[in-house]
């Protein structure tokens, strides 16, 4: 499933308009179609931010994507609002308002009657059942609302995984869709330079990695927070998919037949072995396939092999299990890949009725 991500622009602080532009660009390229525009922070150049921002909201609006902007009394006389009204900011470009202090329940409902043709944005990190069930209360249109985590500039103030999660489920019960924030290794925003994750775990990880980590998690949309990613980090989120894990692996076998098999999307069974992660569909592909798994590198299993059972295995053939316990070599049962070491994290992740997939890079593709 495709999945609604986004980038981060900061008119008036580290990049050049014309860097600014070519980013909003690369990343509508890309497949992106979120944009988020943080429009109060203390060291950026208003006046510069004045001169900008008209010309990235047309080119947003000219890509058909949705703009998301913090809003407070700041934000409206920084664009030269004489009051906060919701179809003032419409007619800028910025489709979606992200209510973060200052609005009551009542006032949060109301817009979301009064101005259906703008959507509106809580603080996924500052969340409570109690804020939800005032906002239930208060007659919240839901399917005009999602969430959005904090991104930390500051080394050691990150949301803990756990956090995070409590969130999501939070919000996922009242059917709002939850995004977060990965760090860019790319140029990286001022004062700081230190990154700006949700989560502390991720600040010096790659991000794609992170990204999929926030989606084993249960976010539904990933921003890169940075000032400038690079190409190659607006490529991952661009194209990053949704409601599975997908892990980065690398092949150990030529074999067509098991590489083919290791193609497709797989759900972990519901019966959960103690030992390894079992594909509920791998088998079943094989038959339709019509193929035959031969014995082939018959290696010991350590954890996250992606062994593939062999012919020998009888009616088993075609079995896919990622493994989880160190197991002893079985010449009924081929390694056919392995799963990155970096990534062997994610498999706890891989819960029974979760989808999975595999990606090997092209450079990979050699024993």
């Amino acid at each position: 499933m495709d999945m609604d991500n986004g980038i981060s622009l900061y008119p008036g602080l580290d990049n050049t308009p014309a860097e600014n532009l070519a980013l909003l660009e690369k990343a509508a390229h890309d497949g992106i179609r979120r944009i988020f525009i943080s429009l109060h922070i203390p060291e950026t150049d208003v006046s510069a931010l004045k001169q900008e921002i008209g010309t990235l909201l047309q080119a947003a609006r000219r890509h058909g994507m949705e703009v998301i902007s913090d809003v407070s009394p700041a934000t409206c006389q920084l664009l030269d609002l004489p009051d906060f009204n919701p179809t003032s900011f419409r007619m800028l470009g910025i489709t979606t308002l992200r209510l973060d202090y200052g609005f009551s329940a009542e006032e949060i409902a109301r817009l979301t009657h009064r101005f259906p043709e703008m959507r509106f944005q809580l603080n996924a990190s500052t969340i409570t059942r109690r804020i939800l069930k005032e906002l239930q209360d208060a007659g919240t249109d839901f399917s005009r609302i999602d969430a959005l985590h904090n991104f930390y500039p500051r080394r050691g103030t990150g949301l803990s995984e756990q956090s995070l999660v409590h969130a999501n489920i939070l919000l996922h019960r009242y059917g709002i869709r939850v995004g977060a924030f990965v760090a860019s290794q790319g140029r990286r925003r001022s004062p700081l330079k230190d990154g700006l994750p949700t989560l502390e775990e991720h600040r010096d990880e790659a991000a794609e990695l992170s990204a999929r980590h926030l989606v084993a998690l249960g976010c539904d949309s990933v921003f890169l927070a940075d000032s400038l990613p690079t190409a190659e980090e607006i490529q991952g989120i661009g194209h990053l998919q949704g409601d599975q894990v997908t892990l980065h692996a690398r092949y150990m076998t030529k074999d067509p037949v098991q590489r083919e098999l290791l193609a497709h999307t797989f759900t972990a069974r519901l019966d959960e072995a103690r030992d390894a992660i079992r594909a509920q569909e791998s088998r079943r592909l094989l038959r339709e396939m019509h193929a035959k798994v031969l014995p082939d590198n018959a290696t010991t299993h350590p954890i996250g092999a992606i062994t593939i059972d062999n012919e020998g295995y009888g009616r088993y053939m075609g079995e896919l299990q990622i493994i989880r316990m160190p197991q002893p070599a079985d010449p009924r049962t081929n390694v056919a890949a392995m799963v990155d070491e970096s990534e062997c994290n994610l498999l706890q992740y891989i819960t029974p009725g979760r989808k999975f997939s595999f990606r090997f890079a092209p450079e990979t593709d050699i024993i």
